[in-house]
């Protein structure tokens, strides 16, 4: 992986741990509930199911615990809570290093899928904006544009002048990150960290390099760029 010119990352279980921005959003639904419903424990109830590996359902399946009617709305209320909160959440501290040895030297910038809304509010939370231009997120460019569609890693190319194998995608899931800016002969990291939501995922060929975490990211790429 000589000559690194650029580096682009994922967010979610990359730079930060995913699950904290999921504990996090459950703690202001849960204030909520509490308010609205009388549920006094639905965050405690929402983490255990997530804990136990439960994910799309787990709002009906805390209302229903609790003995609450559950109607579309109301799980459209939550989610729509869920989803527009602003997150605690911080910057793991190998990558609070890693973006501070590069930054300024080399352009540093994000691909993101997921809903803009709830992107964005993770973004700023992170402080994102004082490393990252620019800050792609793949839901605002259109219907199926998401990762694996390489548009935004085109973008990236556009944007920062730089192209095929002196860009390098860092990102966790091998079933849709690495494939797009693969075609374009980038070089691709997969951060594989303990926690992360698809750490019992398998690689996949489009992956180059797997790391626990960004220490070992900068010194696969060293001191080229």
């Amino acid at each position: 992986m000589s000559g690194i010119r650029c580096l682009v990352f994922d967010i979610d279980d990359t730079l930060y741990l995913e699950r904290e921005y999921v504990r996090s959003g459950f703690q202001v639904v849960g204030g909520w509930a509490q308010r609205n419903l009388g549920i006094p424990d639905f965050f405690e109830h929402a983490w255990k199911v997530f804990e136990n590996g439960g994910r799309s359902t787990i709002f009906n399946q805390v209302l229903e615990s609790c003995g609450v009617e559950v109607t579309g709305s109301l799980i459209q209320t939550l989610i729509n809570i869920y989803r527009e909160h602003n997150p605690n959440i911080e910057l793991l501290d190998d990558a609070v290093k890693l973006l501070e040895k590069y930054n300024g030297r080399i352009p540093l910038a994000i691909v993101t899928d997921g809903v803009s809304r709830s992107q964005r509010a993770k973004s700023r939370a992170l402080g994102l904006d004082k490393y990252m231009n620019p800050i792609i997120f793949t839901d605002e460019l259109g219907v199926g544009m998401g990762k694996p569609h390489p548009k935004s890693f085109r973008i990236i190319q556009e944007k920062t002048g730089v192209s095929g194998s002196s860009c390098t995608y860092i990102a966790d899931n091998p079933a849709k990150d690495f494939q797009g800016p693969k075609s374009l002969g980038w070089n691709t990291v997969r951060v594989r960290r303990q926690g992360g939501l698809h750490f019992d995922s398998c690689n996949c060929l489009d992956v180059d390099v797997e790391c626990s975490d960004l220490t070992e990211v900068a010194a696969i790429i060293g001191s080229h760029g």
